[in-house]
């Protein structure tokens, strides 16, 4: 007899996987929630409806520091969806939930160290063997208005027009910008170092890569409504005009 073990009243259960902010605080608390104050001044709404990650791995503190840090942040309007790095003994019911397994999303796949049998048989001259999967990259053909966010960590963002204060573009890996920046840019948003931000008109409300940020009024005057290419080196950003 066939049993039917599905029906209309049945709850669907799917897993999915969603852009999420990490917070990695360091001591003293007290100091950097004057930096996180100071961020979310001069640059209004940036956490607001935002998913964000609380990162406490070898922050060392315990449960009564890590409750008022949260209530800290829910005083900030900082909704946390999870918190990674805690010990067991440091969470108290109401707290959001421990995350695991959380890691940047890889650019491109590595290859396998071990080849396979299709790789160990000779390959035509004619036809080299591929080392990586190419970067993914998108292009928006209109300027990104105020409120809207573009969020693509697979690649590149290429935006052929302007992008407004008040709105974003978050890319896993660089930016390029046909048109005035005024909003907001996090380029190697999962983790990659190497990403840059390219402008034609830098009036930027706050730039980032690889999670080092920075205010654009923060930097050079001379770079003030200049075309402007930014990168890292090391924990610096770095930037410089172009032609």
């Amino acid at each position: 007899m066939t049993k039917v073990l599905t029906d209309a009243r049945s709850i669907r259960i799917k897993g999915r996987s969603f852009l999420a902010v990490v917070l990695s605080p360091d001591l003293p608390l007290d100091e950097w929630l004057v930096r996180l104050d100071d961020l979310a001044a001069r640059s209004a709404g940036f956490f607001l409806g935002r998913p964000v990650v609380l990162d406490v791995t070898d922050l060392d503190i315990d449960r009564a520091q890590l409750t008022d840090l949260i209530a800290g942040l829910v005083q900030r309007n900082v909704s946390i969806m999870g918190i990674e790095g805690a010990r067991p003994s440091m969470l108290s019911p109401g707290m959001p939930p421990i995350l695991k397994g959380g890691r940047p999303v890889a650019d491109f796949e590595q290859p396998s160290t071990e080849p396979s049998a299709a790789q160990q048989a000779p390959q035509p001259k004619s036809a080299p063997a591929e080392t990586r999967a190419p970067m993914q990259s998108i292009v928006i053909h209109e300027p990104v208005r105020s409120g809207q966010s573009v969020i693509f960590p697979e690649g590149d963002v290429t935006v052929v027009g302007s992008v407004a204060s008040g709105a974003e573009i978050i890319a896993g890996g660089s930016v390029h910008i046909y048109g005035a920046l005024r909003g907001r840019v996090m380029a190697g948003s999962v983790g990659n170092a190497s990403a840059r931000i390219f402008c034609r008109k830098l009036e930027a409300e706050l730039l980032a890569i690889d999670g080092i940020y920075q205010m654009a009024e923060d930097m050079a005057p001379s770079l003030r409504g200049q075309p402007v290419q930014l990168w890292l080196e090391g924990d610096v950003m770095m930037a410089e005009t172009i032609s």
